[in-house]
């Protein structure tokens, strides 16, 4: 395979879960102004970007325009029916591949972007989450096509438990996955690392948005929903102070191996910026 760049490393930013408006503000924030190093490739998980829930396709093209070039899903991926519509003409959003087939999209595709050839695998995991297809047999079917192309694979798991996601970690790195992420929790957890000398790995990015929230929702409507009984309609946090969280990973473009993760947890104010450059909610 002949690398399509003369850079040696990958520069990677992968952004946990995006929830809502102020979501998608703190990460046009942050990369345009906040980033402290500029990077080749940035991924992000959008499954929560239009008003907590979904993704529109305005919203699609807002993402992309401010840099976001491969987005993943989860288990909210297909909740708008106007994705059903779209995500088949939206060449760089993903949702995960072990939905049941002949679901709308696709879960794994290769980008040829900033010179670098990457694979991109969109994962949905079983425990507390559903009925999905088993996302092992997905990644011992998918990672070795994948590797036949570029050495570069990236692995989002869109999961609930801790143990699902760390295991499966432990078995992509033997696959030769270059970096896996969890995503789902909106917290973040403090267990970056390599595993297997060659992927970087982290239990669960986080999620970008209001940091006054309960997990990028509102907390009187979340309080309320948990202590009640009646129907109650979660809506997303809009405080002026934001978070983002972020993991950046640098790989070995010939080799596809992970030499260094660095969790990102940037704790910062929109108070001067118009949200209403954000198309809906």
């Amino acid at each position: 395979m002949t690398p399509l760049t003369d850079k040696k490393m990958l520069q990677l930013l992968f952004f946990g879960d995006i929830v809502g408006r102020v979501g998608r503000k703190a990460v046009e924030t942050y990369l345009s102004s906040r980033l402290p190093e500029p990077v080749d490739i940035v991924i992000a998980n959008v499954e929560n970007a239009s008003h907590g829930f979904g993704l529109t396709e305005k919203h699609y093209y807002e993402l992309n325009r401010m840099g976001i070039h491969i987005m993943t899903g989860g288990n909210h991926s297909l909740d708008r029916k106007e994705t059903h519509q779209f995500i088949e003409s939206a060449p760089y959003l993903l949702r995960p591949a072990n939905f049941f087939t002949g679901t709308p999209g696709c879960g794994a595709k290769v980008y040829d972007i900033a010179g670098f050839k990457i694979a991109v695998l969109n994962l949905i995991g079983q425990v507390f989450m559903g009925n999905y297809n088993s996302p092992w047999e997905y990644l011992d079917e998918w990672v070795p096509q994948l590797l036949n192309e570029t050495p570069i694979v990236f692995v989002d798991l869109h999961a609930e438990t801790t143990a699902e996601k760390i295991c499966m970690a432990r078995y992509a790195a033997t696959l030769g996955v270059s970096a896996m992420v969890g995503t789902h929790t909106h917290v973040q957890t403090a267990d970056e690392r390599i595993l297997n000398h060659r992927m970087g790995y982290i239990t669960d990015v986080g999620f970008n948005g209001g940091y006054d929230s309960v997990i990028g929702m509102d907390p009187t409507s979340s309080l309320n929903k948990m202590r009640s009984h009646s129907p109650t309609r979660l809506e997303v946090s809009e405080c002026q102070t934001v978070q983002v969280n972020a993991v950046r990973f640098e790989i070995e473009a010939a080799t596809g191996v992970c030499i260094q993760v660095q969790r990102v947890m940037d704790v910062f104010s929109l108070a001067n910026t118009d949200l209403s450059t954000s198309i809906g909610r």
